[in-house]
């Protein structure tokens, strides 16, 4: 065996940075040199001001002081994503993180629940989502701290700044041994067997290594350029194509949560952070222009802006090989999706989670090679049906984007999906997925998708149990949520 004892990393932004601080803390510095190279003119685009709950607990695992990290990124707590005419001009609803409900009788809650409301019952399945109650009370609190109450099973992710984390993921890896050089990559000299070999600097420096990791953006220079491996192309199912970005002040409460706003040609985020808000329009560019998606986002702005608006173009979907020979890509030269449900970041995690887990020598086994590209391909897929689902049932037919979202041909595992949830409210487990059956179960009724009948074996339960076992817990939560501090209030207490 000849292990890996240089790694170099091409890139820096989010995906560099943070693929430096996990190599870092896993990998002793005495066995493997870690180097990073970045040029301080080639910007990132840091389109990510968002997370998911698994990205809270990454930074616990990498023994990063959570307090510290959030006032170091301006950063708040995100509960969910409230949805706002995506399935009807005038509706909205709430993508809610951790459990909603509890089993009953070792029962699924969401089948009881759908039995309930075949009785008459009107509660909304929200009711019972300790995240969706304090989100519409602008109310939270560390589940963790009250692990055996009705609030007891939330989860949070936080909203950060992009470029702050980035900044903190570098001193972070820094004062762990990681080096930084800054540069240009001008040439990537390959072996003769396809392997990359080294990479020249604008300034003729030579930097070798035996694995390295392409972090370049969309121009993915080593992934792609040098290596030859193609992208896989989905905006066939995602219609946007570009993102049009800016600052605003904040005005009004800070809520804990991220607002997603429907648009005639694509739909808003609204991200709040402790210091400012994160605004951006994601479109098509097959149905608006540049000049009207600016004139769409300043229009919905609530605070006076900040910084210009920054137009940025993606294609959605991902390279064939994630890992090809001595190369790993990660952020925007592995793939793009869009930033709807803030998985980007979750993705680049991801990426490195399985390259420690299918760790290779310097010969790069291609079963290793096989497996890691497989498991990236599947959680692709994921996510893409997951946002595509936002998209593809929709009600709307009042622009030319939303009657477009309607035809599109879903891929057959997302049609399956929902076949398989119109029958019963059944839902199909995969391994290790991001999504759980909650979050199917929010978009799904958010989009207007309900099963035909609930389960037939939840009728060898009694009603009656069914019945007060939700009016108490509906009861609990509100109650509890009531009596909690304000997302303002316990950030002033713990953060500042």
């Amino acid at each position: 065996m000849k292990p890996l004892t240089r790694i170099v990393i091409i890139g820096g932004g989010t995906s560099g940075w943070l693929a430096g601080a996990m190599l870092r803390h896993h990998l002793k510095r005495e066995l493997c040199e870690i180097e990073l190279i970045e040029s301080e003119e080639i910007g990132t685009i840091g389109v990510g001001e968002s997370t998911v709950p698994p990205f809270v607990g990454l930074i616990q695992r990498l023994g990063i002081d959570e307090q510290a990290f959030i006032r170091a990124t301006d950063a708040t707590y995100k509960l969910g994503i409230q949805f706002i005419g995506w399935h009807q001009r005038a509706t909205s609803y709430f993508h809610p993180f951790g459990v909603i409900g509890q089993p009953i009788g070792g029962h699924d809650f969401y089948q009881c629940w759908l039995r309930a409301r075949a009785q008459g019952d009107t509660s909304s399945l929200m009711d019972f989502s300790p995240c969706s109650v304090m989100a519409d009370n602008s109310r939270f609190f560390p589940p963790a701290k009250v692990p055996n109450t009705p609030i007891g099973g939330a989860n949070y992710a936080l909203h950060v700044d992009a470029a702050l984390v980035a900044r903190y993921l570098r001193d972070y890896s820094q004062s762990r041994g990681l080096v930084r050089t800054e540069g240009k990559v001008t040439e990537v000299r390959q072996r003769e067997n396809g392997f990359i070999g080294s990479v020249v600097l604008e300034d003729g420096r030579e930097i070798r290594g035996d694995f390295f990791i392409d972090c370049t953006g969309f121009k993915a220079l080593l992934i792609g350029q040098s290596l030859g491996v193609e992208h896989v192309d989905w905006s066939n199912y995602l219609p946007c194509d570009r993102a049009v970005t800016m600052r605003s002040e904040g005005r009004g409460p800070l809520l804990p949560y991220t607002r997603a706003t429907a648009q005639a040609s694509g739909w808003s985020w609204r991200i709040p952070l402790q210091q400012r808000v994160g605004n951006g329009y994601v479109y098509s560019s097959r149905f608006c222009s540049d000049s009207t998606a600016k004139a769409t986002l300043i229009r919905s702005l609530d605070g006076a802006v900040v910084d210009e608006p920054r137009v940025i173009p993606f294609v959605t979907g991902h390279r064939r090989e994630f890992w090809k020979h001595n190369c790993l890509s990660l952020g925007l030269a592995a793939g793009f999706l869009e930033p709807l449900e803030a998985t980007s970041i979750h993705l680049i995690a991801r990426g490195i989670d399985f390259f420690l887990r299918y760790f290779p020598d310097r010969d790069c086994d291609p079963a290793l090679v096989r497996e890691y590209n497989r498991r990236m391909v599947g959680d692709f897929a994921e996510v893409r049906d997951f946002v595509l689902l936002h998209y593809c049932a929709t009600a709307r037919d009042d622009s030319p984007f939303w009657q477009w979202c309607s035809r599109i041909v879903l891929p057959d595992s997302l049609r399956e999906r929902i076949e398989l949830f119109k029958r019963h409210g059944a839902l199909r487990d995969g391994t290790d997925e991001l999504f759980r059956s909650t979050s199917w179960q929010a978009i799904f009724e958010g989009m207007g998708i309900q099963p035909s009948h609930y389960c037939p074996r939840v009728d060898n339960l009694d009603y009656a149990r069914i019945a007060n076992a939700l009016k108490t817990a509906k009861a609990a939560i509100h109650g509890m949520v009531g009596h909690l501090p304000t997302h303002e209030e316990f950030l002033a207490a713990r953060h500042r």
